[in-house]
């Protein structure tokens, strides 16, 4: 059997952790091979040992045959290996071929021939099918064209294995569509993919074969063909896992969060959010549905203090909450477990105990008269880590340290501790795997059952109906309708989302 890539028992270790444990991946020509584990299994370690931006303790690799030592990513791109990462590397103010042939300038005497280079590039494009415009600013573009760009860059450099990063984590669902086109196409071009992923639909989907890895043990390698999404999850996670997540009916109360009429802009000064109503109830999870772009963040960020409101009321029982600073948000009695985890949910830099406490530090008994009491604060986050398996070699690891899973773990514990009446929970999900995704759903149905109010933001159609009791659909700033999830389908939503409405999408 011929394989583009062998690693064979590579072992990677870190200060208190071994990443990967003998761990054994081959990868045949012509195939898109799932590489499949939970947040923190050692899945990108792996392949950035492929990469040249790890070194590993033991073990070896073999490229076509051949053993390699991939001292650095230069050594990786001779080989003919691309990365494709999760968080892109890419320069906002450069043009899309500034970014592709950064490092590789074709020159004319001593300066860049840019005229050459975007003719490459859309050459490039054009074969593949990625649609990109060569000329265009990369802050000006998509999420899902940025990540084009990527591919682009590793196809430039003559990459006939690619890797792609969990590629999909920050894509809408007809981005995904696209991507996996694209995959496809890659394949049909003699390419070879490694794809790391946890989203079983897109595996059963687009991939020949998957690799297992399991608290940075190699679990063993299947056909996709040969298995189903129930036996992957457990291959994953060592155990079975639930896909439908239970919960009685809701029994609503009060109304603790109230809407009316409520304008936003965003940060170019458009109005996102315009004359919007809404209802939150204690005891009910209401799910907003929409696609991307359609004023839900910037909803999310004017309820809990981030961005001002330009006109229109928001109450949390009965008292005006509008405008008001993050902290008297908080106070107010609202949970936020933010979309963008990095920049909103945690200091990466400070410990994982430290990020525990940033809603509570300066309160009795972690702060008395201005002095911060750290044996209480690294008690409390003990606590929380073994309460929501935020897994961590200890309290003292910086949180940039953790995988997303666990980060989202730790974000989740601060936030449900504290005992609020409204949980805002915006893509509490979003790159984790099922073991993590299951978690996170019983604690926001628990937290329901308490009688608190939880509003759902999230882009995943499944979340939505799997865990809300009433789902209001968002489309150009405004809430177009409300629906039972009971009583629709993805369909049905999917038409809503696109602006038709109720009678319309019903006959559809």
């Amino acid at each position: 059997m011929d394989y583009v890539i062998e690693m064979l028992n590579i072992r990677k270790e870190f200060p208190g952790i071994v990443a990967n444990n003998n761990i054994n991946l081959q990868v045949k020509q012509g195939e898109i091979h799932a590489l499949l584990g939970e947040n923190g299994a050692g899945k990108s370690t792996l392949m950035n040992v492929l990469f040249g931006l790890y070194q590993p303790e033991k073990g070896e690799i073999r490229v076509r045959g051949e053993k390699v030592n991939i001292s650095d990513p230069n050594v990786a791109n001779r080989l003919g290996i691309g990365m494709v990462h999760q968080h892109f590397m890419l320069v906002d103010t450069f043009s899309v071929t500034e970014n592709i042939v950064l490092g590789s300038e074709p020159k004319k005497g001593a300066t860049v021939d840019i005229k050459k280079a975007e003719k490459e590039v859309l050459e490039l494009s054009k074969r593949y099918g990625l649609n990109v415009d060569p000329k265009a600013k990369v802050r000006d573009i998509s999420v899902g064209m940025q990540q084009r760009v990527e591919i682009l860059k590793t196809l430039y450099r003559g990459a006939d294995i690619l890797i792609f990063d969990e590629p999909t984590a920050v894509l809408t669902p007809q981005e995904i569509k696209e991507l996996i086109v694209i995959m496809q196409s890659l394949v049909k071009e003699g390419k070879s993919i490694i794809l790391i992923t946890h989203k079983l639909k897109e595996i059963m989907e687009v991939c020949d074969r998957c690799t297992v890895i399991r608290k940075g043990e190699g679990i063993g390698t299947v056909d996709v063909s040969q298995t189903n999404p129930n036996e992957l999850a457990s291959l994953m996670v060592g155990r079975e896992v639930s896909f439908k997540t239970e919960k009685k009916p809701a029994e609503p109360k009060d109304t603790y969060l109230s809407i009316k009429d409520l304008y936003v802009k965003d940060v170019r000064n458009v109005h996102m959010v315009k004359g919007l109503n809404l209802e939150v109830r204690a005891g009910e999870i209401v799910g907003i549905a929409g696609i991307d772009g359609n004023g839900q963040s910037e909803l999310i960020e004017a309820i809990t203090g981030l961005r001002k409101s330009e006109s229109g009321t928001i109450s949390l029982h009965d008292k005006v909450i509008s405008n008001l600073s993050t902290r008297k948000v908080t106070q107010a009695g609202i949970s936020h477990i933010p979309q963008d985890r990095h920049k909103y949910g945690l200091v990466l830099d400070f410990p994982v105990g430290d990020n525990m406490v940033l809603q509570t530090y300066y309160q009795k008994p972690f702060s008395k008269k201005g002095v911060m009491n750290f044996k209480k604060i690294y008690e409390k986050a003990k606590s929380l880590i073994k309460e929501y398996d935020v897994r961590t070699p200890n309290e003292m690891t910086k949180a940039r340290a953790l995988s997303g899973g666990n980060q989202q773990k730790a974000i989740i514990g601060r936030e449900i501790d504290r005992s609020p009446d409204l949980i805002i929970a915006a893509q509490p999900t979003r790159g984790l795997d099922v073991g993590a995704i299951e978690f996170i759903h019983k604690k926001l149905i628990e937290e329901r059952d308490k009688g608190r109010a939880v509003l759902l933001l999230s882009f995943e159609l499944d979340e939505i109906l799997n865990l809300s009791d009433r789902i209001a659909v968002m489309f150009d700033g405004q809430v177009i309708a409300e629906v039972k999830p009971e009583e629709t389908n993805e369909q049905e939503l999917g038409l809503l989302m696109a602006g038709n409405t109720t009678e319309k999408a019903g006959a559809e």
